[in-house]
Order: structure tokens, then sequence, then C-alpha cells
């Protein structure tokens, strides 16, 4: 019986494995978390942008399961905001919020802002490195605005706060099949699904 090439996502985050075995759907390889390979010690990102600790992440990862790793950061950028909070979206509430708290400290600091200056973009970059350390990025944005409330119940983390204007819809209002489309996690998988095809037909996972 052949195995399949396995191929590990850099996450304990079930949303967000989840969201990566339907974006990655179809590639001739099985897609494991960091539970799934006995990783338990979160790899510290301190990083000064989304490629510095996506690369970090992938890289020690890798070293460890001795497989072919993908390992993101994204995050949520505010015009009115001057770009806050970036690469601190998951800290941006304080180690340890939900994320309802996120988004409802979001909106407290928007309060009073008008439409017009809610202009936001979801950022995400992959970073896919081997055992041996070779990295290759892919970078997605998804331009929206942030709501005046959350809504909607699918996705994770600020899509409920995050308004796409041109549908009149939150991200967390999305079907998962349209949402895997349009956001900023969706290009960049897009985007990989070319680079670990690569890997799986050099042999490089396994």
């Amino acid at each position: 019986m052949t195995t399949r090439p396995r191929l590990l996502i850099a996450s304990a985050n079930r949303g967000k494995v989840a969201e990566y075995r339907s974006l990655l759907q179809g590639l001739e390889c099985e897609l494991v978390s960091l539970p799934d390979v006995g990783i338990s010690a979160a790899v510290e990102e301190t990083g000064a942008s989304y490629a510095e600790n996506a690369r970090m992440k992938a890289v020690a990862c890798a070293a460890q399961s001795g497989l072919v790793t993908l390992a993101d950061d994204s995050g949520l950028e505010v015009d009115a905001l001057g770009g806050e909070p970036g690469i601190y979206s998951a800290r941006y509430a304080g180690d340890g919020a939900t994320d309802a708290e996120r988004v409802a400290f979001l909106l407290r600091k928007l309060e009073g802002v008008p439409a017009e200056r809610r202009g936001a973009r979801f950022v995400c970059v992959i970073a896919v490195s081997t055992p041996e350390g070779d990295v290759t990025y892919c970078r997605g944005e998804c331009p929206g605005r942030i709501a005046t409330a959350p809504r909607g119940a699918n996705g994770f983390g600020y899509d409920p706060a995050f308004l796409l204007p041109d549908r009149g819809l939150t991200m967390a209002e999305l079907p998962p099949g349209e949402k895997d489309r349009v956001s900023h996690r969706g290009r960049a998988a897009m985007l990989a699904r070319g680079v670990i095809r690569g890997f799986i037909d050099a042999g490089r996972c396994r």
C-alpha cells in the first residue's frame, strides 16, 4: 500500500487547519497539523513582517518534523488606525483574548469613524519550507471595510467585522466556497498550490 506524501500545516488552530484543507483540496498529499505530528511548542513570532513570522514558523516546524511545511502570518490593516493592528492582529486586544473580544476592541477604537474612513485590508503571507530550510513565499490581499457591528457565524478572527462592500456581506457571512475564492488566505493559497505541487512532483514531500 502506497502512503500519500504529507504536508504539515504549522498551526494548532482547528479553524485555520480546516480552512487549508478546503483551500488545498485536490493536491495529492495528506495535510497534517502540529498536534498530528506531536509538536506542541509554539514558535514565538518576533519578526517585523508577515513574511518573517511565517518563515520562522515554517522553517522551525519543517526542521522538527522532517516534512515540507506551510506556515502563514496574516493580519488586518485598517486605514483609520494607520495600518493597525497589522502583524499584531492576534494580540491586539491582549494575550488570551477571544475572537469576539478582539472584534469588540477594534470596533470600540473605530467608534464615530465614518464609512469612508473605515477602509481596510486583510493580508496573508504563506511560507512553504523544506526540512533543509528552502523557503518560498506567497502573498494574498483582500480589500474591504470595517463594519459598525459584527455579522455572520462563518470564519474566525476578524471575519465578522470585515465588510466586502461589493457583496454587502461580511467575510463571516460568505458561504465557505466563496470565501475561499476572495479571501486573502485563499489568494495566497492559490499561489501556494503550485509551489506544493512542485515539491510533490519532485518527491520532496514524504
